[in-house]
């Protein structure tokens, strides 16, 4: 259905008899006419064919028959205030209807109050159909959204990724430094990750990678944020903990990663971790000591977690 001037056809129902109803033949939107209950009256060919039922299907019915039962009562309550009231004109808004077949769609409904033969009001219905002006706004949305959230995370893990999570640390940073508090970070690798690679393929790898991932986030707090640096290395920030709960923590992550076989091939998996705490430093200096215990992690083991020394 085309677009057509309200304004145009709410004078035309002024004129005579036989040029309204010629207009609502006509007319290439759809238009009904309801009686003070709420009834069909008159329904042009076009709103017949929007919905998909014939005139006798219509006509003497309530018009919440289009219309999805969980927004009948409230339709009918603004039809009969409407119909009461004082207000020739009412204004444009977009609804959902339910078509004969079941499919819902979407309509830009405009009314105009008329007064019948009988010197009793009636309500005239305009609709306009932008079903598919909806989808395509919703469709937008979905994928600004994906974008959105593609720029924010790793694609594997769902992790936030690591432009995002060092936004995340320079943000926690200027929190200490304004109010104080503690703030502590993790970094950790996968101990020979590359062999899980070489021996099982990238598939299973990435399998792992998912796996340890959510190992982790399940056994961080609501505050925690874990974020993918790249490959197998990952960050955690801990906002308000102190370098030896975060210790406490990760030595507890830890145990349950390295107890939790991975993938058909059930794998152990181990890593190794670096923490470093907040000491009036930049998240450079901050990443950098936390790097240094992670690779003393490494030289001393494996499967160890490490805390930076103030000296680092």
């Amino acid at each position: 259905m085309t677009a057509i001037s309200t304004e145009h056809l709410f004078a035309l129902f002024n004129r005579s008899k036989k040029n309204t109803e010629n207009v609502i033949k006509k007319a290439p939107l759809g238009i009904c006419i309801t009686d003070p209950n709420g009834r069909f009256e008159m329904v042009n060919p076009a709103y017949c064919q929007f919905y998909g039922y014939r005139e006798e299907e219509l006509i003497g019915y309530h018009f919440t028959l289009v219309v999805p039962a969980a927004y009948r009562q409230q339709m009918a309550a603004l039809h009969d205030e409407f119909i009461q009231g004082n207000d020739t004109h009412e204004l444009r808004q977009e609804w959902e209807v339910r078509c004969k077949n079941g499919e819902t769609r979407t309509i830009i409904a405009e009314a105009a109050r008329i007064i019948g033969d009988d010197d009793k009001p009636r309500k005239v219905t305009f609709i306009i159909d932008i079903t598919q002006r909806k989808r395509l706004e919703e469709r937008l949305t979905q994928a600004n959204e994906r974008l959105i959230y593609m720029a924010n995370h790793d694609e594997l893990t769902g992790l936030v990724n690591r432009r995002q999570g060092l936004k995340r640390l320079e943000e926690e940073l200027e929190r200490c430094e304004r109010y104080g508090g503690e703030l502590s970070i993790a970094m950790f690798d996968l101990d020979d990750f590359k062999a899980i690679n070489d021996t099982y393929g990238h598939a299973t790898g990435d399998a792992v990678l998912q796996e340890v991932t959510a190992t982790v986030n399940a056994q961080l707090r609501a505050t925690d944020l874990q974020v993918r640096l790249g490959g197998e290395e990952f960050l955690i920030i801990m906002p308000e903990v102190s370098a030896q709960a975060a210790h406490t923590a990760v030595e507890r992550i830890r145990q349950c990663v390295a107890e939790s076989p991975c993938t058909e091939h059930k794998l152990t998996v181990t890593l190794s971790a670096g923490i470093a705490c907040y000491v009036e430093a930049s998240s450079t200096r901050m990443l950098d000591r936390a790097d240094k215990a992670m690779y003393q992690a490494k030289t001393a083991g494996r499967n160890r977690v490490v805390i930076a020394s103030s000296a680092m």
